[in-house]
């Protein structure tokens, strides 16, 4: 862990602060943006961030993570780190494992949330579902990341922690392209998979690894 001190038809163009300001006039006044990224990867964590955005001072160009360059994420990264409240938090291929790929993300979410420098008063949760261990107001926010700047703020966070963890497995287990795939099935992914075999890095219970798994014990 690292920490740093409804559906709807029509989606906006861009996130604003219209969520966060409707909580505020609910008298909640520490909002946090929650989401994970990593969920569809064959190998790797998965990764949530919690933000706390100061109102004040919202880095500009902030929007759903999969919207911007590599390089515009970092950037954004130490921007956000500098002026917000971000924890960021995994959940290990062991854990996904254990449980299964969508309690795991909902893990890693608590452990983000958990490890902010104080405790949020409300939370907006990219998504369907709220974690079960989460025990403050929460909503859940369909394509939050696409609608809440905090959201979108938490989700280029995780996806750039994310990002930098597979790129350096990626040197310990080269051939299977991970400083571009992040581990996400691509076609050199899965020919690697048959070709060099399962690392230890990668979620057993997935089919296509679980698959290779039972073919080689057979």
């Amino acid at each position: 862990m690292e920490c740093f001190s409804k559906d709807m038809r029509t989606l906006p163009t861009a996130p604003d602060f219209s969520l966060e300001e409707a909580a505020y006039a609910r008298g909640l006044s520490r909002v946090a943006g929650v989401d994970e990224v990593g969920r569809g990867p064959l190998a790797g964590p998965v990764t949530a961030a919690a933000v706390v955005l100061d109102p004040n001072n919202i880095p500009a160009g902030l929007n759903d993570s999969k919207k911007l360059t590599a390089k515009r994420r970092e950037a954004l990264t130490e921007e956000i780190l500098k002026v917000a409240d971000v924890c960021i938090a995994h959940c290990s291929v062991e854990e996904i494992d254990e449980h299964n790929i969508l309690r795991a993300s909902h893990i890693a979410m608590e452990r983000a949330v958990a490890g902010l420098s104080s405790a949020p008063d409300h939370l907006l949760i990219d998504g369907n579902l709220i974690p079960s261990g989460l025990q403050v107001s929460s909503e859940a926010i369909v394509k939050g990341d696409a609608r809440s700047l905090s959201i979108s703020a938490a989700s280029i966070v995780a996806k750039t922690a994310r990002d930098t963890i597979m790129m350096d497995l990626a040197q310990q287990f080269p051939g299977y392209g991970w400083e571009t795939n992040a581990g996400y099935p691509s076609k050199k992914h899965r020919e690697a998979l048959v070709e060099l075999g399962v690392t230890p890095h990668h979620r057993r219970s997935f089919k296509p690894v679980h698959n290779i798994l039972y073919q080689a014990k057979n």
